[in-house]
Formats: C-alpha cells, sequence, structure tokens
C-alpha cells in the first residue's frame, strides 16, 4: 500500500445553515442507531454464530449488508447497482474514493475488506471493520507468507475478499495506479488456478451545482467535517457501483499484467 495520496487541493465545505443542521439531526441520529443496533446485534449473534461456525459466519454479513443498504436512503442518496455481483471462490478489487465505498461495497455482496493494519485503531470506522470481519495487514514484506495463509485460510472458508488495489482513497475523479504486490500471493499454488477476481467501479456524482470532488475523502480530512457536509446537504447526488464480469487469474501469465487488466477495466467504467 501507498502513503495517503493528496494533491494539496480541497474542495470549499458549503456553510451549514439552520436548515442544513436541522438535516444533520433528521438523518444523522436514524444513520446513528442503525449503524449501531447493527453493530450490537453483529456482536451478539457471534455469541453463537462463532462456536458453532468458526470463522465462516453465515448469519453476520447479512446484517451488515441490512445496514449499508438502509444507509443511503437515510442520508438522502441515490443508489444505483449496474452488472452482477459474482459468488464461489472470488477476490473483489475496486477503486478507492471515500469512506462511503464501504457502504456501497457491501450493500449488495457479502464481501470482507483489506485493510492496512492502522485503520483497526480508528475510532468508529475501525470497530465497525472489525466486528465485520476486515482482513487486517501490515505493509511489511517480512509478513507476505503470512498474508498468503490468512487469505487461503479465508477464502477456504468461502468468503469474498474485496482488496483497494490503489492503497489509498483519492477524489472520485480518478483512479490511481494499482499495486501489482497486492496480487502476488494469487499467484501461489491452490490460488491460481480456480480463483477468479471481480473488478468493481464505485462511480459518485456530486449534489447539483456542488464540486464535483463533493463525495471524496483523502489525505488528512477530518471524518467528521465530511460526514456533516453530507448530511447537511439538502439534495444529494448518488452512487453507482458497477460490477464488471470477473477474471481467471489462470489467464494471465503474470501479476503485472492481471493488475493492468484490472486497473483498466476499473478505469474505464469511471
Amino acid at each position: 500500500m501507498s502513503p495517503t495520496w493528496d494533491t494539496g487541493d480541497r474542495p470549499a465545505n458549503p456553510p451549514i445553515g439552520p436548515f442544513g443542521w436541522l438535516l444533520v439531526v433528521l438523518r444523522g441520529v436514524p444513520l446513528g442507531l442503525v449503524c449501531a443496533l447493527g453493530l450490537i446485534l453483529t456482536l451478539l449473534l457471534r455469541l453463537i454464530e462463532a462456536p458453532l461456525f468458526g470463522a465462516r459466519r453465515p448469519v453476520t454479513p447479512f446484517i451488515t449488508r441490512a445496514v449499508c443498504t438502509l444507509a443511503f436512503p437515510i442520508m438522502g442518496m441515490r443508489f444505483v447497482l449496474t452488472g452482477t455481483p459474482e459468488h464461489g471462490k472470488l477476490a473483489v478489487v475496486a477503486n478507492h474514493a471515500s469512506w462511503l465505498d464501504i457502504f456501497a461495497l457491501n450493500a449488495r455482496q457479502r464481501i470482507y475488506f483489506v485493510s492496512k493494519a492502522e485503520v483497526a485503531g480508528w475510532a468508529g470506522i475501525g470497530w465497525l471493520a472489525r466486528a465485520t470481519g476486515t482482513v487486517f495487514i501490515k505493509r511489511d514484506p517480512k509478513e507476505a507468507r503470512a498474508q498468503t495463509d490468512l487469505f487461503r485460510e479465508r477464502l477456504g472458508h468461502g468468503h469474498q475478499l474485496l482488496f483497494f488495489p490503489e492503497g489509498t482513497s483519492t477524489d472520485t475523479r480518478r483512479v490511481l495506479p494499482f499495486k501489482s504486490t497486492l496480487f502476488a500471493a494469487f499467484f501461489q499454488e491452490g490460488f491460481r488456478e480456480d480463483l477468479h477476481i471481480q473488478p468493481v467501479t464505485v462511480r459518485y456524482t456530486a449534489p447539483a451545482g456542488q464540486d464535483p470532488r463533493f463525495y471524496g475523502w483523502w489525505g488528512d480530512m477530518e471524518f467528521g467535517e465530511h460526514l456533516l457536509k453530507i448530511l447537511a446537504m439538502p439534495r444529494q447526488g448518488s452512487v453507482e457501483v458497477i460490477y464488471h464480469p470477473s477474471v481467471a487469474i489462470a489467464d494471465f501469465a503474470n501479476r503485472k499484467d492481471l493488475t493492468k487488466a484490472l486497473e483498466d477495466t476499473v478505469r474505464g467504467a469511471l
């Protein structure tokens, strides 16, 4: 994964007036309650699910999907699905533009994010990530073998792992070069023969009259300020999740060829 992407340029945050603050309350309270209820139910069900099924998680991902699906109508954002989420022994890759990606990508597919280890310590987001089964990895070449074993274990449980190969979030207007190192594990024996990867493009449309980068969250932007900006917007924009046909790893000679094909597909739909 790369350092945080940042151009130094920021879209101006629209001032929040009285009506905007009313919307913050009317949207923020239900959103917080839904997320809190989902987290509580997940933790309670894991007390039963974990002893019976271990890491398989046959029940709790449906709670995550329900919470993420409800988040968009609560915030007033339009959610559009294009294409079909695939199933089976599958990994998923997507561009990364905002914390909203987490809700968008979870809303229609049972996935488990692969994230940098630092996220586990983030307040709020880190708690949700741990509860929903996120795979945390360290940016250390010495951990490569352990990460490969971890991926193998999780895929063996039927988990669909989702990667952000850019390694950082951007401003919704671009796709950065994918890091091929993330795909090295999939060219090991036991992956290459039967594993597929489905590329996904997440595309945001800003509210009318707002900066096209309105939903982008990158660099050192504060999560709280960004959340308030979105909740206070009277008329929202939309997010579209585009599922492309999966590709077989066995069809590629090496990880660089695979990386380029996935990157071109994701960028082509943006």
